[in-house]
């Protein structure tokens, strides 16, 4: 019976991943960088599945990073800014991932949390997804301190480390594609006249003017 809550639990971190990707980042793709995203998720498919593949955000760093400047013609500028603190500080699957976890161990132990208590572990994930490291693995640390934090037993970590690996997989995917999809909605907004600035590499003055 427990292994069905298992796959319960792994159904509805995906789903929640999945309306990230396809709901979330493709409105704001659509209405702020006006481009298709369809187009813009195929042009960004090897980082995908190399983020897939490693698990790690630091290590999918200099594909994220060719993706941007040579597939999607973003400023190199902006590219190398964007990615390489989103890396470590843009954690959007992370965060829904360990909020997840923790509700879902606090029903397994028949721990009440009340509605304060949600909301903390709401924000928690939030503020605990910005350290996160990007390697395999790097948020269980993280997820134990938000359970010790509303009461839930620590070892209860256990308990989820056999699907941990895969959903891994795919919340990193996440947090690398909205890498790119940040890098692309900056550079839809700083103005052209900032772009042709960069592109032409004039000082810091210019830029400011």
């Amino acid at each position: 019976g427990f292994l069905g809550n298992v796959a319960y639990f792994a159904f509805v971190v995906v789903l929640g991943l999945l309306l990230q990707f396809f709901v979330v980042y493709s409105f704001f793709l659509a209405t702020v960088a006006k481009t298709n995203p369809l187009p813009f998720y195929k042009q960004c498919k090897e980082v995908y599945l190399y983020a897939f593949s490693t698990a790690s955000s630091n290590a999918t760093l200099p594909v994220a990073l060719a993706c941007a400047t040579d597939v999607l013609k973003l400023p190199p500028k902006i590219a190398r800014f964007v990615i390489t603190v989103g890396a470590s500080a843009n954690q959007n699957g992370s965060g829904l991932y360990e909020g997840v976890v923790v509700l879902f161990l606090a029903q397994v132990f028949n721990v009440d949390l009340t509605i304060g208590q949600q909301i903390q572990v709401v924000f928690m994930s939030m503020l605990a997804g910005v350290g996160t490291a990007g390697i395999p693995g790097g948020s269980l640390p993280l997820i134990v301190v938000l359970m010790i934090n509303v009461g839930v037993p620590a070892e209860g970590i256990g308990l989820i480390l056999g699907v941990d690996r895969f959903l891994d997989m795919c919340r990193t995917t996440l947090n690398v594609a909205g890498d790119l999809v940040i890098a692309k909605l900056i550079t839809a907004t700083v103005g052209q006249k900032t772009l042709d600035a960069m592109q032409e590499n004039k000082p810091a003055e210019a830029l400011a003017s």
